[in-house]
């Protein structure tokens, strides 16, 4: 059965805000990430790591439940740097096995980590919301590592869960998987999933994908781009500079990756891709190419539901202040209940 059902809140898509409504503490927040991002970001396609990491706060694995959920660090590939984070609820507060969601965050492909106070803070929220085993993986970053740098480490991952699935907490049942990621997580998460159908895992059994504002692009200038040119977090202009340090040299926008509903995407109307939920924000430049993309993923006859937050920006959901970003989590929940009670 298909899923098409959308969420609006206060307004339709149709006719945003002139600017969006942020508490003062989001645009201070948004302020600093966007003055230090924008000064990392050299104009000869490098980034300066020491300065953006003067300010982005990491914060260390912690075997004592917070919040009742605990953390641990897992090393896959000591040389690329490849690893992940593990969030276990505390199992005294758990009925049995939990699904395990493998998260990939988001930043561009460029900055920020698990061990960023943010997805730490995030990741540790879905695991006691859900609850679930979170895996939050510790990809390379560009422009340090291109395409397909990012994607290689999301699927060894899944393959190293696969063959060594004991490294998760004992409530942790594989073959309830779902793949998760936000902006440019979402991204590496549609290509992981992509590459799952495609190799197959012998353990690992993904059933659906969480899509939250996924990073998606292409040569053409949309409506949402056009007309947001100066939304918070993300443009189009930053956006071309994360593509261009990103892509192999001499590709353009509507690369197979970039563009996935384009007509270099790859197919996946044969494969058994998972089920999809997609959640796009009305002031998120990026929301036509999200929208594109379900859109796409219907056409191709897989299952997908479209939710939209029309008075959010990108990355919203980042901001706890926002309520929006718990009925989010509540939603994401309701899709996790709904795929598990499917499997036999």
């Amino acid at each position: 059965m298909q899923l098409n059902t959308t969420f609006s809140k206060n307004q339709s898509m149709a006719s945003p805000l002139p600017k969006p409504l942020l508490p003062w503490k989001t645009r201070l927040a948004i302020f600093c990430l966007s003055t230090l991002s924008s000064a990392s970001r050299r104009s000869d396609g490098t980034i300066n790591r020491r300065l953006f990491d003067l300010f982005d706060f990491k914060l260390p694995p912690n075997p004592e439940p917070v919040n009742g959920v605990s953390t641990y660090d897992v090393v896959v590939d000591p040389t690329r740097n490849l690893w992940f984070r593990v969030f276990a609820p505390s199992s005294s507060d758990t009925d049995g096995k939990l699904p395990v969601v493998v998260f990939f965050h988001g930043g561009g492909f460029s900055f920020l980590s698990p061990e960023s106070k943010a997805y730490d803070a995030v990741c540790r929220l879905f695991s006691s919301s859900l609850p679930a085993v979170v895996v939050s993986v510790n990809y390379r970053l560009t422009p340090e590592h291109r395409y397909p740098s990012q994607y290689d480490d999301g699927f060894d991952v899944l393959k190293f869960l696969d063959e060594n699935g004991t490294v998760l907490s004992k409530i942790a049942d594989v073959s309830k998987c779902f793949l998760a990621g936000d902006s440019a997580g979402g991204n590496i998460a549609h290509h992981v999933a992509v590459r799952v159908c495609q190799q197959k895992l012998q353990v690992v059994n993904v059933i659906g994908l969480i899509s939250i504002q996924p990073f998606f692009g292409g040569e053409e200038r949309t409506e949402s781009e056009m007309r947001m040119k100066e939304a918070p977090i993300v443009t189009a202009e930053i956006a071309d500079w994360h593509w261009k340090v990103f892509l192999p040299e001499g590709s353009n926008r509507d690369h197979e990756v970039v563009n996935v509903s384009g007509p270099n995407g790859v197919h996946i109307t044969g494969l058994d891709y998972p089920s999809t939920l997609v959640f796009t924000g009305g002031f998120d430049p990026l929301q036509d190419w999200q929208k594109r993309y379900y859109e796409w993923l219907r056409k191709c006859g897989k299952e997908a539901c479209l939710i939209e937050y029309p008075t959010m920006i990108h990355g919203f959901y980042i901001f706890p202040e926002f309520p929006e970003a718990t009925q989010l989590i509540s939603q994401v929940k309701d899709f996790i209940i709904r795929q598990v009670s499917n499997v036999k």
